[in-house]
Parts: structure tokens; C-alpha cells; sequence
């Protein structure tokens, strides 16, 4: 999508002429230029992404697929942890652990988990921030948000159970190692990935 913005931005620029001239021929007003240059806009960069095969939608559809099982899986674990008292795999639950959180059922007294899931998703945000060459007003209140989200995710991670906040921890960490690798580009070589004007030769 970044290496199509020059080609976009040239191409807006000529229809843009060619509305103009377009509608002092034909007598049209601001309103109907400013309708039929839009709606040209539109099918010239379906057009593009169909030609290059990179419409937006698919940037997102791993993120579709990804909440909706991050929130069932969180669920899930809550039920297991705080569900029916004395079952079966509750108790495997309280006694399954690892390290300083032994009792997945409780929170994480520590608050270890907490912070360290609020460190890693604010790196995340920082990675995709610092990918951004030029960013739009609307980039900047999603990035303000998702730093604020970061932060809020500490003492709510830290008021559920272990294995909940573990969870996220994990996925948290998993997401990392994935912008870290896309980044790398000796990685973005073997999996022909095209270079945009954002990468960098030394991304670490």
C-alpha cells in the first residue's frame, strides 16, 4: 500500500485536471466536480489495489480473526479459573503455575505480568509508530489511544487471574516477535516482501 501512494498521488493530481477541464466544458458546479473527481478517485485505486493485489481488507483480516479468539480464549480461562469451586480443572488450575505466579487463579500479586504485558504493548505501538514516515492527524489519536490502552491493561491485568493475564502476556510477546521479524530485512528478502521507503537497513 505505501509503494502505491506516489503512483496514487500522481494520478489524483491528473484527474483532478482533468475534472477541472471536464467541467468548465460542461458547466459544472464545485459541488459536481468535487463528486465525479472523488468517485473516479474511488476506481482508480480499486483498480490499483486489484492490479497489485493489496486491498486494505487484508491488512486487517488476521486482526478479525485474531480479537474474537483472544476473546474467547480470555473467557475460556476466566471460566476454568474462577468457574465451579472445587472442580477438576480448577484445581489443576490453582496448582499448575510456574515461577512466582504457582496459583493461576489468582491474580498476579507481583504485578510482574501486568507490567511486563503493559511494557510489551507499548513497544508494539512504539514499532508501528516509528514505522510512519508521515503520519495522518487520525494516525496520531490511534497511536495516543492504543499507548493509553497500554497502560490501562496493567491494573486490569492485574485484577484477573494469572492465566488470563499470562495469556495476554504470551499473545502480547508472540505479536512482538512478529513486527520484529517483518522488520528484519534479510526476513522481508526470503519472503519477497516489496521495500517501501519506510524500511530501513538497520531496523534494530
Amino acid at each position: 500500500l505505501e509503494n502505491l501512494q506516489p503512483e496514487i498521488k500522481k494520478l489524483a493530481e491528473r484527474l483532478g485536471y482533468e475534472v477541472s477541464v471536464r467541467g468548465k466544458q460542461l458547466g459544472w458546479s464545485e459541488k459536481v466536480a468535487r463528486f465525479h473527481f472523488k468517485k473516479n478517485l474511488r476506481r482508480i485505486v480499486t483498480e490499483l489495489y486489484i492490479r497489485d493485489n493489496c486491498h486494505p481488507f487484508k491488512a486487517t483480516l488476521l486482526v478479525w480473526v485474531q480479537i474474537p479468539m483472544w476473546v474467547c480464549v480470555s473467557l475460556a480461562l476466566r471460566n476454568c479459573s474462577v468457574g465451579a469451586t472445587g472442580s477438576e480443572v480448577q484445581e489443576q488450575f490453582s496448582a499448575g503455575g510456574a515461577l512466582w505466579f504457582r496459583d493461576l487463579t489468582a491474580p498476579d500479586a507481583t504485578w510482574i505480568l501486568p507490567v511486563s504485558l503493559g511494557l510489551v504493548n507499548l513497544l508494539i505501538v512504539e514499532i508501528f509508530a516509528s514505522q510512519k514516515t508521515k503520519v495522518s492527524r487520525f494516525q496520531k489519536i490511534a497511536t495516543n489511544f492504543f499507548r493509553v490502552l497500554s497502560v490501562v491493561m496493567i491494573p486490569v491485568a492485574a485484577t484477573v487471574p494469572s492465566s488470563m493475564a499470562l495469556y495476554w502476556l504470551s499473545s502480547s510477546c508472540v505479536g512482538l516477535g512478529h513486527n520484529l521479524l517483518l522488520r528484519s530485512p534479510t526476513f522481508r528478502r526470503l519472503c519477497f516482501i516489496p521495500r517501501t521507503k519506510s524500511d530501513s537497513d538497520t531496523p534494530y
